[in-house]
């Protein structure tokens, strides 16, 4: 992947639930990792002491998270309105000549800020809550 621009990596939410995904308006930051636990097979067999792990056996998951302005209200009362119903929607993460991953999660952690002289500003963390898609672009 060569450099990209930060403002094309995209965090999308498909509220209603038909496939119809639109971008969380108003993103300057944006952000999404990918993680998976080790399970430690390591015996008293082990070659030289070293660490063993099972393939395949830890845990995925995914979090997705972005700062910054709202521009319009839909997208404030979407995001807000699935943290409150503590509802997992499908959300979609377009990274620019990477692909896209699909796929459900649950936001949890939405802030709000502001300074005296400045915007109202928010934070919102998602996190993966089931199997996700990977799909080229």
């Amino acid at each position: 992947m060569v450099a990209q621009k930060g403002k094309d990596l995209l965090l999308k939410v498909d509220e209603a639930g038909n496939g119809g995904f639109v971008t969380l308006a108003g993103l300057r930051t944006r952000r999404i990792a990918f993680n998976a636990e080790t399970v430690d097979i390591t015996d008293a067999e082990s070659a030289g002491r070293w660490r063993e792990l099972l393939g395949g056996a830890g845990v995925q998951r995914a979090s997705l998270s972005g700062s910054g302005i709202f521009k319009d209200a839909a997208s404030d009362a979407a995001l807000r309105q699935i943290f409150f119903a503590s509802r997992v929607a499908p959300f979609q993460a377009v990274i620019p000549d990477f692909g896209t991953i699909t796929g459900p999660f649950q936001v949890t952690a939405l802030e709000y800020g502001g300074e005296h002289n400045g915007e109202v500003t928010f934070e919102a963390t998602l996190e993966s809550a089931g199997a996700l898609v990977f799909a080229a672009l």
